[in-house]
């Protein structure tokens, strides 16, 4: 079991969380450790690194909604483009990716 979790928490720590926040973080989605860190994980955080968002506010964004890694490539770069072209992303315009599919559309589509 360690084997499984390990890599996961390490490439957290890797990010630049420390324990309690690695620990904050997988009780607020614990379904990180079902998901491949190299082939899903990694992708979406360089999506929001090409999105001029520096390392620091990466992590603060996932503290807050790690859910996000949840969504598919595709979701994620969706939205994340619909905000942009409301203005400058922010973390807190990131705030808004967390809505509904409904929400979100009846707001910004």
């Amino acid at each position: 079991l360690e084997n499984c979790l390990q890599p996961h928490a390490q490439w957290l720590s890797d990010m630049g969380m420390d324990d309690s926040q690695v620990a904050q973080f997988i009780l607020r989605w614990p379904a990180f450790f079902g998901v491949s860190v190299e082939t899903n994980t990694k992708p979406k955080v360089q999506h929001l690194r090409d999105l001029v968002f520096a390392d620091g506010q990466i992590l603060r964004v996932l503290l807050s909604f790690p859910q996000l890694l949840s969504y598919s490539s595709q979701r994620l770069l969706h939205r994340m483009r619909v905000l942009k072209s409301q203005g400058p992303l922010t973390e807190r315009s990131l705030q808004k990716m967390v809505m509904s599919d409904a929400q979100f559309a009846a707001r910004f589509e």
